[in-house]
């Protein structure tokens, strides 16, 4: 810490963003848990942590990748699987933060706050 600034990095717990210190966190910063009020109302959901497990799950039956759409409509009703999209993009970036999966973009794995269109998930390499 330098001259009353921190440079401490979190992860949102809802959306798996990696946060940076603000100086309006200044008062709490041990306790922030959400990069935005829109991720505090929405925290984690029962369907958010389903498809965390989807993801761990198609990944164990396969040596490759997997599209974030396979767990959205594995566990959506009635083939309303673009709805689940996002959802499994955040639950595939808070299992980044777990250390589970890494994202990847044309066989290279980006940083999961950052990237912009078609992604893959593959389990960690050692």
């Amino acid at each position: 810490m330098t001259s009353g600034r921190r440079t401490d990095t979190k992860t949102c717990q809802s959306c798996g963003r990696v946060m940076s210190w603000r100086k309006s966190w200044a008062r709490n910063w041990d306790q922030v848990r959400y990069c935005s009020d829109a991720c505090r109302r929405r925290k984690v959901s029962d369907v958010d942590r389903r498809l965390e497990s989807e993801i761990l799950r198609l990944l164990d039956g396969r040596r490759g990748t997997i599209c974030p759409s396979e767990a959205a409509r594995a566990i959506a009703a009635e083939g309303d699987w673009q709805d689940l999209m996002e959802p499994a993009r955040r639950a595939a970036r808070r299992l980044v933060d777990a250390g589970e999966v890494e994202i990847t973009q044309q066989g290279h794995v980006v940083d999961p706050s950052a990237v912009r269109g078609p992604i893959r998930i593959r389990r960690v390499r050692p």
